[in-house]
């Protein structure tokens, strides 16, 4: 199970690795970003909240949704806490905003390839292939934007390194602890995730993706990561 989890953080990787080896213009990650923000959008849309409101009650995932967005909050004054301590700047503290949006996505990822193994071997193969072209672009606009936050080579190397650690614990946790716990539970979380996720693609990712240089192509790329998404879900989801 956490082998198929590495997939999709493999993919995610590759794309980091990619923004270190090409120069990228602020209308290149304004793409990079339109296009990640389109997928996560699907992950919640065709994946998390339809899952979620299967529940028996389902005012309590809609409540988990909304508590998602407060989480956001939290964790956003919480980095620009620590930036401001750390005497950083605002363009570090959105770079280091998407990099905690990114991690709470393939978060989601993890949970949905743990409790698909669960369900069925065979599903969770199918959801973690699925997610591995999904999870390219994230990874490139989230090191792309550290790189253009002036973060050192370093520790963008380290911090693309460390997108294996939440699918990982969320992989781990759809397959254990969530496979004892009654369904409204597991539910709920996944609608939390999505709640949370959302917050960070309006406030952050549609945000950093409109600070610079911007090309009138990204409502494109916003649309075509959500059917890119939505033709993964289709193909290889079932």
């Amino acid at each position: 199970m956490l082998g198929l989890a590495a997939l999709p953080a493999a993919g995610n990787f590759f794309g980091g690795a990619l923004a270190e080896v090409f120069r990228v213009s602020e209308r290149t990650l304004s793409l990079a970003l339109h296009l990640a923000a389109g997928i996560v959008l699907a992950v919640v849309g065709i994946e998390l909240m339809p899952e979620a409101l299967e529940a028996s009650l389902p005012w309590v995932p809609l409540l988990a949704f909304v508590a998602g967005g407060v989480i956001f909050i939290g964790l956003d004054r919480a980095v620009g806490y620590v930036q401001a301590r750390m005497g950083g700047g605002e363009k570090q503290s959105g770079a280091l905003a998407i990099f905690g949006g990114v991690s709470m996505d393939l978060f989601s990822d993890g949970v949905m390839i743990g409790t698909g193994t669960v369900v069925n071997p065979a599903l969770g193969l199918l959801l973690a292939m699925g997610q591995v072209p999904a999870d390219v672009p994230e990874g490139f606009a989230a090191v792309a934007t550290l790189r253009n936050a002036g973060i050192s080579r370093k520790r963008r190397i380290l911090m693309a390194a460390g997108f294996a650690v939440p699918i990982l614990l969320g992989a781990a946790l759809g397959f254990l602890a969530l496979r004892e716990a009654p369904e409204i539970i597991t539910l709920s979380v996944l609608a939390l995730t999505g709640g949370a996720l959302t917050a960070v693609v309006v406030e952050e990712m549609i945000g950093e993706a409109h600070e610079g240089e911007t090309s009138q192509l990204g409502p494109i790329f916003l649309t075509a990561g959500f059917a890119l998404f939505a033709a993964i879900s289709v193909y290889f989801g079932e």
